[in-house]
């Protein structure tokens, strides 16, 4: 069998983009966005329909990043149970994070709606699945904790998890039916395209180089030019880079890698994964599977496909197929890439005050569509009418991360070692 080719299915399969120019003139506005992916296109098109003048910096181009390199899954919450929530930020702050990010899937199928964004969106939940017994256990443990919230989350058995997924490999799944799946790059064009119509000018191929606070003012470099701005929000989130700045988020890059078949046939397609949800599942070193448009099933594991480890990644997914779905064995892998999560500590997003008027967002870990959408909507509203209560988090005044370049080796060796030696893919 040929090796699969290196290309980005979002980056082929999208509809429409966004127009955008590199930075070319001096310009004043009242924000200034640092980064055109998920947190900064919504904060663009949220603060240019509240009035505002707003210019989005990109250094490479809209959806460069962890927002056109995703799963695709809108979730409804975070990586943790709530439990874990509350008793990292407290009862209060906890339960306003988690009830504000329960309607985040809403929020980002009411803007689809709203600005006509051709993404190929798709509100039939996803499955948390089972992948043994223990993750079972870890299921029932979060479908208690979701139901003393109200979440209308569902258990189902495993003939149900196996009925929806069309595999026999599962042992129960979660089902939440607020969440779904969109094509991740073209909504972040559409946001971007959304937010253009608006009025906010976005700029690709246009890297910030310095940012300094002069005057009340916050001074960007760019392309030998400077942007103006009162307000600063910095979004690059998992794909900062260098540049000559006060403050620079501090995460741990964890990669992960996605493999997208050929269109199935249409009799498979009728069993595989039939209503459409999103999945990903409980093995510590995680994967996932959807479904898109066409009928590719795309399978997606922790791991750089693009470095060293790409062989030991390809020939996993290739075994997960197989195993997941016996009679895919030979169906060709179409696409294959890799991309960058920004991963806290806590597994909590930051909001960090970094200046008069000025944050920065980031460490999603791995929930960027929803929590994005969110704390980009929220962050302009915060900056813009200077009402911090408006975010989700309160602003902290600095976060640190330890030994995140050993972390990052850690995990990818971790995801390397996993997919070389386990046999069967299900974890």
């Amino acid at each position: 069998m040929t090796s699969t080719p290196v290309s980005n299915l979002w980056q082929v399969s999208i509809a429409q983009r966004a127009e955008t120019q590199p930075f070319s003139k001096d310009q004043t506005v009242d924000l200034a966005i640092i980064g055109g992916g998920f947190t900064g296109c919504a904060a663009a098109l949220e603060a240019a329909r509240l009035g505002a003048s707003v210019t989005v910096l990109e250094a490479e181009t809209i959806g460069h990043g962890g927002s056109g390199r995703n799963v695709g899954l809108v979730n409804a919450g975070l990586w943790l149970p709530p439990n874990e929530i509350t008793e990292a930020l407290g009862e209060d702050v906890g339960r306003h994070l988690i009830d504000t990010l329960a309607e985040g899937p809403t929020r980002v199928f009411d803007i689809i709606a709203r600005e006509s964004i051709d993404c190929e969106a798709t509100r039939s939940g996803t499955l948390h699945l089972a992948h043994a017994p223990s993750g079972l256990k870890d299921l029932e443990n979060r479908f208690r904790q979701g139901n003393r919230l109200g979440a209308p989350i569902q258990l189902l058995d495993a003939t149900e998890a196996r009925r929806r997924t069309g595999s026999e490999a599962f042992h129960g799944a979660l089902f939440d039916p607020r969440a779904g799946t969109i094509q991740p790059l073209a909504y972040c064009h559409g946001l971007a395209r959304a937010a253009s119509a608006a009025g906010a000018a976005l700029h690709d191929h246009s890297a910030v180089t310095a940012i300094r606070h002069k005057d009340d003012t916050w001074h960007l470099s760019c392309n030998g030019h400077t942007l103006r701005a009162r307000h600063l929000l910095l979004a690059t989130n998992a794909y900062h880079a260098a540049l000559s700045a006060p403050f620079r988020p501090a995460y741990v890059p964890v990669h992960y890698s996605q493999f997208a078949t050929a269109p199935l046939p249409e009799d498979l397609r009728a069993r595989i994964l039939p209503g459409g949800e999103g999945c990903w599942d409980t093995a510590l070193v995680m994967s996932s599977i959807r479904i898109d448009a066409a009928g590719r099933l795309i399978v997606g594991g922790m791991g750089d496909s693009d470095g060293p480890g790409r062989p030991v990644h390809a020939a996993w997914a290739r075994r997960k197929l197989r195993t997941l779905y016996p009679e895919l064995a030979d169906i060709p892998f179409e696409h294959a890439w890799s991309g960058r999560i920004a991963m806290t500590s806590d597994h909590i997003p930051k909001v960090l005050s970094i200046g008069p008027r000025a944050f920065a967002v980031f460490g999603y870990s791995g929930r960027g569509i929803s929590p994005g959408t969110v704390f980009g909507t929220a962050a302009a509203e915060a900056l813009l009418q200077e009402r911090p209560e408006a975010l989700p988090l309160p602003p902290q005044a600095a976060h640190s991360e330890t030994l995140t370049g050993l972390k990052q080796a850690y995990y990818e060796f971790g995801a390397t070692l996993t997919h070389a030696i386990r046999p069967s893919p299900l974890g």
